[in-house]
């Protein structure tokens, strides 16, 4: 009988893994291969900050799972994981409900051989007093959306009291990439919008602040390109204020440690990750402060060798015996699958799994249609800056890359093709 390799989490990493792995060992009979998601398509996260501006449609981007089951070679099922009982091996998952409250898949147990954990990362609140309230973090396309809609419901108002003098405040907590990618993409959109014939509406009436707790933005970059960052956005208009700590969130604004008030209808935040915290609740699997799976550097979980656990949930050694941990990156989620997808046949076969070692290639960041910038890292550790049209080739390849994993060449050729095309047949903002 074929053992059974199950998947929890169809994010980049998640989806990649079982795409693979449906293709090696699925097609063939070899092992069954089931991907488990709490939602029905997938959606890439580092497009979520483009959709919550309106410039890209969630729906031109989404994968169905079924269907990416079907051409696959795998199965899918929809729940979000409950629990895991490795005596039994076997994982809990909680009942489905639809948008009435209706039970649509009741709750079950599922049996596994092997199981990979990849169910990703949250925004992580710190604790702080009316985050969850009052600001909406980019976890989702659901929350996309949600801030959308609410920034169309701004601009309508605006557009239906005529007054040229009304403002909307936008404040983002966090000079990571999402939100320096989030405030640049809202200047453009700003733009888009105004030139729509809204009334009443410029694109100054759009005021963005961005708010980092820190001394510089991006952080995990060096210092000529956070200061390059920065002085885009101060072009583009956006508020940067650095060595700013959000002590409280209300309807008003964002309250900082020093007592000033930042004015904010619209609040996005965007300061950190943790891992969901039924990581925590996994018989006994060892956690980390921020509810990670603590691995080895073979993406084994340190107490129980059936389970492997990669992306944003997994707290792994950047190399063997490393207390650094691999970087919360997607470019990580895609190398981590790759190498499950070749180690995992080996595993079932009875032979060692290998070591998996985080290459970094570099980050770039895209400051909307007004530059692009980053650094890349050579086989030799060597970085080299780079900006404008190469890089925006580069940061754009990457999304490339991740369809190419799912698609293949020639349907992710297409894509390209049909994406080029809907530009010139669709508006350059999602209006609704």
């Amino acid at each position: 009988m074929a053992q059974r390799i199950v998947i929890v989490g169809g994010g980049a990493g998640g989806i990649e893994l079982a795409a693979r792995l449906g293709r090696k060992l699925g097609r063939r009979g070899k092992a069954e291969i089931i991907l488990v998601d709490a939602q029905l398509t997938h959606t890439w996260k580092p497009l979520l900050h483009e959709m919550a501006s309106g410039t890209l449609n969630s729906a031109d981007h989404e994968v169905d799972y079924l269907a990416q089951a079907k051409s696959n070679h795998f199965e899918f099922q929809v729940g979000r994981l409950a629990g895991i009982e490795r005596k039994a091996k076997q994982i809990h998952i909680a009942a489905t409900f639809d948008r009435d409250g209706a039970e649509l898949v009741p709750a079950r147990t599922l049996a596994y051989d092997k199981l990979v954990i990849a169910i990703g990362s949250l925004t992580n609140d710190f604790g702080i007093a009316g985050v969850a309230e009052f600001c909406v973090s980019l976890d989702a396309p659901r929350e996309a959306a949600t801030f959308h809609r609410r920034l169309l419901g701004a601009y309508l108002r605006a557009h239906a009291s005529e007054r040229e003098d009304t403002m909307i405040d936008v404040a983002i907590v966090g000079g990571g990439a999402t939100g320096v990618e989030l405030a640049a993409e809202l200047r453009n959109t700003a733009t888009e919008l105004s030139a729509y014939g809204l009334k009443g509406v410029r694109p100054d009436n759009l005021r963005i602040t961005l708010v980092e707790a820190g001394p510089r933005l991006l952080p995990a970059l060096p210092d000529a390109i956070s200061a390059f960052a920065r002085a885009e956005l101060t072009k583009l208009g956006v508020n940067v204020l650095t060595t700013t700590q959000v002590s409280e969130v209300t309807a008003d604004g964002l309250r900082t440690a020093t007592g000033n008030l930042i004015p904010a209808t619209l609040k996005v935040w965007a300061a950190g990750i943790r891992a969901p915290a039924i990581l925590r609740e996994l018989d006994g699997l060892e956690t980390n402060r921020l509810n990670q799976l603590v691995v080895r550097s073979t993406l084994q979980t340190t107490h129980d060798d059936d389970i492997f656990a990669l992306g944003d949930c997994a707290a792994c050694p950047i190399a063997e015996g490393a207390t650094v941990l691999v970087p919360p990156r997607a470019q990580a989620a895609h190398q981590q699958a790759s190498f499950l997808a070749t180690m995992l046949p080996r595993r079932l076969e009875g032979q060692a799994v290998g070591t998996y070692r985080y290459r970094d290639h570099g980050s770039l960041v895209s400051l909307s249609r007004s530059n692009t910038i980053g650094n890349l890292i050579g086989g030799t550790g060597a970085s080299v800056t780079v900006k404008g049209w190469l890089a925006r080739f580069f940061y754009l390849s990457l999304y490339r890359m991740h369809q190419q994993a799912l698609y293949g060449y020639v349907r992710t050729g297409l894509l390209m093709l049909m994406d080029r095309l809907g530009r010139r047949t669709v508006p350059r903002l999602k209006l609704h």
